[in-house]
């Protein structure tokens, strides 16, 4: 075969191929009713006539007979026009529903090609109706959507973070800029003031550096949790010792509470951080005379619950469900001026998950104090 002249069979496959779903559904449905009618036609005309001679046989007509063959004909002509008018009928009747269903899932189909290719040009706000072809097309559209409403908040977080950090080391860097010409200029001299201030800065860049490093490897799973048996108790007592001297500094009250020590599957080390991000938190958000409380409870044989419950500024419902996005702030101003990056329940958030556990935040608006939630799967023992 000459290779410049391809064969008809693979000239065929590249038109198959190359038709969109709904052309090849609709010609594999057409070749199934068609098989179907011709099937039916050739098993009818194999069996019939044997039947109907048998029939004959059994009435003591004689098959060579003139009225035989009479009677033959008249079977054969009622055979010919009734089958063939079911047959006719039933495969239009089919190809109908055939091309009405191809044409609703090819619609579908197009919707989900088309709002992809927005989502992957960076059009997040594209959303799909459901096409009411079943479970399994409304689980496909509930997909699509959350992908969608995801990679929203994604890069609506990647914008904040960049306004945010850029936000964050301008202050710093000017600090040192300015300070560091001063004494270029002779107008500062290099005392312990000008140290001091200096030295601020650059922990603010450092800490933030930092902040960032230890949200991105939580985010990411590269921390590595080493879970053992631990009691609840325990781990509420950990955490309230360790904070006890801030709060008694900043004159809020610390409570541990445990109703319920139930053992779990935890680093110590990694959720000793998820329950001090939860406390500095609620310490930041607290003022003087308010009080925390870190509680322990179960909430069935399967699973307990880690509450930190504060007494300060509240949550409006709105911010509730970006609480734990990376570098958001309910109040920007109010966070920086408590010295937060806003991203201590990010890296909790992370921790959490990775302990196979979930946390949720709960408040009843500004004012009224919030509460901080981690439940956790119980060993059971």
């Amino acid at each position: 075969m000459n290779p410049r002249f391809p064969s008809r069979r693979g000239a065929r496959h590249r038109i198959f191929t190359g038709s969109s779903f709904g052309t090849r559904l609709f010609v594999a449905l057409t070749a199934v009713v068609i098989g179907c009618a011709v099937s039916a036609w050739v098993v009818a005309s194999a069996l019939a006539p044997g039947i109907f001679h048998d029939h004959l046989a059994q009435a003591g007509i004689d098959h060579t007979s003139s009225q035989a063959a009479h009677v033959e004909e008249a079977f054969t002509w009622a055979i010919v026009l009734a089958w063939g008018l079911a047959v006719g009928i039933a495969v239009l009747l089919a190809l109908a529903v055939s091309w009405y269903l191809t044409r609703r899932v090819q619609r579908s189909l197009t919707e989900v090609t088309a709002s992809t290719a927005r989502i992957a040009g960076g059009h997040y706000d594209a959303r799909l109706r459901s096409p009411g072809l079943g479970r399994e097309f409304d689980a496909l559209t509930v997909t699509v959507n959350e992908l969608a409403r995801r990679l929203d908040a994604t890069e609506s977080t990647r914008r904040r973070m960049l306004a945010d950090l850029g936000h964050e080391m301008r202050t710093p860097i000017a600090t040192l800029d300015s300070y560091l010409e001063a004494v270029d200029d002779g107008i500062r001299t290099f005392d312990e003031d000008t140290r001091q201030v200096l030295r601020a800065a650059t922990h603010r860049l450092s800490r933030l550096a930092r902040d960032v490093t230890a949200v991105s490897r939580a985010e990411e799973h590269l921390t590595r949790i080493r879970p053992v048996p631990v009691a609840t108790g325990t781990l509420v007592a950990t955490a309230v010792d360790a904070m006890r001297e801030r709060y008694e500094a900043d004159g809020v009250a610390l409570h541990g509470t445990v109703e319920d020590s139930m053992v779990v599957m935890v680093d110590p080390d990694r959720f000793g951080q998820v329950l001090g991000n939860l406390l500095d938190n609620a310490l930041r958000h607290t003022p003087a005379g308010g009080t925390v409380t870190v509680r322990s409870r179960r909430v069935n044989s399967d699973h307990v619950e880690i509450g930190v419950t504060d007494t300060g500024d509240g949550i409006a419902p709105e911010h509730l469900d970006h609480i734990f996005d990376r570098f958001y702030r309910v109040d920007t101003a109010r966070d920086r001026g408590h010295g937060g990056s806003g991203i201590g329940l990010t890296i909790a958030h992370a921790l959490v998950e990775a302990h196979r556990g979930r946390i949720r935040a709960y408040s009843d608006g500004p004012g009224h104090g919030a509460c901080f939630t981690v439940l956790l799967p119980a060993v059971v023992l």
